[in-house]
Formats: structure tokens, C-alpha cells, sequence
């Protein structure tokens, strides 16, 4: 066994593959409320950014970056307790499932199976938080954090062209799986914590689009009667994200399977499992 702090990068490839596999074989029910609590996990984040980004409009107006900034760094919060919890988030399984899946570890039909399962655990989630930790307990219902989460949502989702947020999905999901990445090469917690922090707070920082972050912040704002429409939020700026984040996920799994996994075989890792 290896005594070092952090796996080498082949070392991670293999890792993430058997994660896949224990994920591909623990029962669905697990998955599905795993995912839901990720949901929940990730909104924790996304709320402390839009309090910290609506409650400074002065700053905002001087100095927009810094606002971007200073939200971008707190927002890891929620991506840091979803791993350590070892719950489960649609976006890094965007990458790992193919990985497993191309290296014959799991059945192809794992992979669509495990993405709509943790999808809709994810958005059950993020609407619960949205719902009732958001607006019905009363912290973003007044200004100034109604009016921003209401021009965020125009800003993120409504201005926007389609392409655009296609292409921020891609950025987004290629930042958050090294972050995964990352984390799962660290071995001890705070060396996981500063891994996942710094991919995470740039994406957020520099804008992209996470297609369960948006669960939370956009379905918000249309609770809070914003200019966006539920229809307009899933055919715009949902699917879009979700496409790219696909296509961000291949861009850090597929280079792995090529560069560390082309000799590596399932052999005994078929029947793993995290807990069934």
C-alpha cells in the first residue's frame, strides 16, 4: 500500500471507476435519496453565494468582480460536505459512469440508469432547499436579496443565448470533475477540502453553468416571480447545461481512460458495492 498523501493520477483513474462500480451496484432507493441530499448539500452553498452576492450592491457597482469573487469562495461549501458525506451528485457522475462503462466494469445501461435516477434526486433536493429553506422560512424574500435572485435569473438564464449556456455547462462540469478529481487523489480530509475548493470557486467565480446548481437558484427566483418562466428555465437554460455539463464531464473521463486504464481490466471489481 502506498504511504503517500496523494494517489498518483493513474492511481485516481482506477479509483474513480471502482467508485463507479460501487455506486452502479448500491440499490436504487440509496442512490435516489443520496442524490437528494446532495441536492440539499449543494443549495447550503449556492445560498450563502447569492446572500453574499445580493447583499452587496454597493460593492457590486464599484467593484463586480470582487462580488464574483467573494460568492465564487464560499459557494465549494456544498460540492466539499456532498463528498465527505460520500453523497451523490449528478455532475461528477457524469464523468465516472462512462470511465466504468468504456472499461467494461459496468453494462452501458448503468450509465443512463444512474444519471436520471441521481438527476431527479438531485432536483428533488435543490427544490425542497429552494422552497423551504430559501423562501418560506423567510431569508430571501425581502430585498435586496428578492431583486438579485430575480435579475440573477435574467442574467443567468434569460439573457443568455442557448450556445452560451452550452458552452458555460462544458467549462462549468470540466472545473467540477477535477475538482472530483482531485478530492478523491487527496487522502486525508483538509488536503480533500483544498482539492475540491479551487476548481469549484473559479467556475463560480468566472460564471459557468452547473446544471444542479441552476435547480436551486433559478427555480427560486421563478418562486419569487422573476421574468423567468418554469418552461422557458428547463428549454433554455436546463438542458443546455445539462448537455454541456455531459460534455464537460468526457473532457477530464475520457483522456483518463485513455492515458492510465489502457491495460487495465474490471477483474474482481464487478461485484463491488458501497452498501446494497
Amino acid at each position: 500500500i502506498s504511504s503517500a498523501l496523494t494517489l498518483t493520477p493513474a492511481e485516481v483513474a482506477v479509483a474513480l471507476v471502482e467508485q463507479a462500480v460501487a455506486k452502479h451496484n448500491t440499490r436504487l432507493d440509496k442512490t435516489f435519496f443520496k442524490a437528494v441530499l446532495a441536492g440539499v448539500m449543494l443549495s447550503f452553498g449556492g445560498l450563502l453565494d447569492l446572500i453574499i452576492s445580493g447583499g452587496s450592491a454597493g460593492l457590486t457597482a464599484s467593484n463586480p468582480g470582487i462580488v464574483k469573487v467573494l460568492g465564487g469562495f464560499v459557494f465549494p461549501v456544498g460540492l466539499v460536505m456532498i463528498v465527505l458525506q460520500g453523497f451523490d451528485l449528478l455532475t461528477s457522475n457524469l464523468m465516472i459512469f462512462p470511465m466504468a462503462a468504456l472499461k467494461r466494469a459496468i453494462p452501458w445501461w448503468g450509465v443512463p440508469l444512474n444519471w436520471i435516477v441521481v438527476f431527479f434526486g438531485n432536483l428533488v433536493g435543490s427544490l425542497f432547499f429552494a422552497a423551504i429553506l430559501a423562501k418560506y422560512d423567510g431569508l430571501m424574500v425581502d430585498d435586496p436579496y428578492a431583486s438579485y435572485v430575480r435579475s440573477f435569473a435574467i442574467t443567468k438564464a434569460i439573457t443568455p443565448a442557448w450556445y452560451q449556456i452550452f458552452l458555460r455547462g462544458i467549462g462549468c462540469n470540466w472545473l467540477v470533475c477535477i475538482a472530483i478529481w482531485q478530492g478523491v487523489g487527496a487522502k486525508e480530509t483538509l488536503s480533500k477540502i483544498i482539492a475540491i475548493w479551487f476548481p469549484v470557486w473559479v467556475f463560480v467565480a468566472c460564471g459557468f453553468d452547473h446544471v444542479i446548481a441552476n435547480m436551486f437558484s433559478l427555480p427560486l427566483s421563478i418562486m419569487l416571480h422573476s421574468e423567468l418562466t418554469t418552461d422557458l428555465y428547463i428549454r433554455k437554460s436546463l438542458i443546455a447545461a445539462l448537455l454541456g455539463n455531459i460534455i464537460g464531464g468526457l473532457f477530464v473521463g475520457l483522456p483518463a481512460v485513455y492515458f492510465y486504464l489502457g491495460d487495465w481490466h474490471a477483474g474482481g471489481m464487478r461485484d463491488a458495492e458501497e452498501a446494497r
